[in-house]
């Protein structure tokens, strides 16, 4: 039986609206926040709600974020019994965690070698099928050459789709629709493999056309228990990168549902997972999902499943951590619907980053919205980081109750000094295929491709 271990100290090794989050858990918790920060956030608000702060280097995420020896050095120097660490950044690094493990701080999440077995999707497909669980038809692992690609596209059917086996956001990936744009789309994908990853391993799959992107939050504790926390709705993207998402899903039927989160526990199960992961499938139109990746941390889109299930997941995560069980499946009350939208410092229009001062900051309120971010009037939104500078969250009865909650929160939400994307998430909101749950990961691709932008 796995050791208990009560967790006192938590160093937060990440920043913006995620480390302020997890900064609140921890103290309602009882326990003691340690916030790390660069240079470049220094001057962030969140960082004096912390019990105590430390710079770890400069701007670049190469000098601070992602630099181990100063993060662990900050945790040694609080006597902090484990490091959460969010998402991005090292959430998915084993090396940390083999660090963290060697400093005996525990890490919150799961242990290096199942994180190392996912983070190759080649492997994790190979171990998802023999769990059972459905797949993409595609290549047994890595192809290795263009000459072989071509054989195994005429096997699988055109169009496939070429992935960069250490790939993510969109990067080392081509869709190839016939035979006579292989060889040309197999090198341009290898090429950018090595220059994003320095991986050049690329795996091949059947493509789906007009996929919905289904994912299913799970949770497993150090006795192999393990609790899902419904599925969410993450279609709505641009090159890869989501944008809205909702909780249930709107066009899931329910026998799909139920076998779609029945496949993922069993999976978790089977690779022994402990912590806090999500798998993500892609659902075509005849309801059949397939898997796709499992990630091997917390989600940005987690509050939505927080407010349809009533569940704190961080506040799970630590308990995971310090070897305490799960509540049973049936303890949790599945209610209503949720909706979130990412806001980002960007152009609503062209999504071209917008850094800068918020000279004017204004966030909604009411019934049942929630916001995440460390914003405010006054705030630089630094040029280093990612554009997210909050997430809109809100809940309602029923999907309609919620889309209409999100306008109402989103006509409040007043940033000015830099570029957002409230006017793009007010657009969608009205837009009719998305109030019928009838997007898909390449609608906005396409909806750009005929001249109408994103509306």
């Amino acid at each position: 039986m796995p050791l208990t271990k009560e967790i006192n100290t938590i160093l937060i090794a990440n920043r913006g609206e995620i480390a302020l989050r997890a900064i609140r858990t921890i103290k309602e918790m009882g326990k003691k926040a340690i916030a790390v920060y660069s240079t470049a956030d220094k001057d962030a608000h969140y960082l004096d709600l912390a019990d105590a702060k430390i710079c770890i280097g400069g701007d670049k995420s190469s000098e601070s974020y992602l630099n181990i020896p100063a993060i662990i050095s900050a945790a040694e120097l609080f006597n902090a019994d484990a490091i959460f660490p969010g998402y991005g950044f090292l959430s998915e690094n084993q090396n940390f965690v083999e660090i963290c493990n060697y400093h005996n701080i525990e890490f919150i999440g799961p242990n290096p070698e199942v994180m190392a077995l996912m983070s190759d999707k080649s492997k994790a497909k190979e171990v998802m099928k023999n769990a059972g669980v459905p797949v993409i038809p595609g290549s047994d692992g890595a192809v290795k050459s263009k000459e072989e690609a071509l054989e195994l596209a005429k096997e699988i059917g055109y169009p496939v789709i070429l992935k960069a086996a250490a790939g993510g956001g969109g990067r080392g990936m081509r869709i190839v629709q016939n035979e006579e744009n292989m060889f040309n789309a197999y090198l341009a994908a290898e090429s950018e493999a090595i220059s994003a990853f320095g991986d050049g391993t690329i795996y091949m799959e059947k493509f789906i056309d007009k996929p919905k992107h289904i994912e299913v939050q799970i949770l497993a504790d150090k006795y192999g228990n393990v609790l899902h926390v419904g599925e969410r709705d993450c279609s709505l993207q641009r090159r890869h990168q989501k944008l809205i998402e909702e909780s249930p899903a709107p066009t899931l039927e329910a026998e799909t549902r139920k076998k779609l989160l029945e496949t993922a526990i069993t999976a978790t199960k089977a690779i022994k997972y402990v912590g806090a992961g999500t798998y993500e499938f892609l659902l075509d139109n005849n309801q059949n999902f397939y898997f796709m990746e499992m990630n091997t941390r917390l989600q940005v889109e987690h509050p939505v499943s927080e407010l349809v299930s009533g569940l704190d997941i961080i506040e799970l995560m630590i308990q995971i951590a310090e070897g305490k069980k799960l509540p049973k499946q049936e303890e949790v009350d599945f209610k209503g619907c949720a909706i979130e939208c990412r806001i980002t410092a960007e152009d609503p229009v062209k999504f071209y980053p917008s850094a800068g001062k918020i000279t004017k900051w204004i966030a909604p309120g009411g019934n049942n919205v929630r916001i995440d971010t460390h914003a405010y009037a006054g705030y630089v939104v630094p040029m280093f980081y990612d554009s997210m500078i909050g997430k809109l969250i809100v809940w309602g009865k029923t999907r309609d109750e919620a889309i209409a909650r999100m306008s109402r929160a989103l006509d409040e939400f007043c940033v000015e000094g830099i570029k957002t994307t409230i006017d793009f998430h007010k657009k969608m909101m009205k837009n009719d295929d998305f109030r019928r749950g009838v997007v898909h990961t390449k609608y906005l691709e396409q909806k750009m491709e005929n001249g109408t932008e994103n509306a």
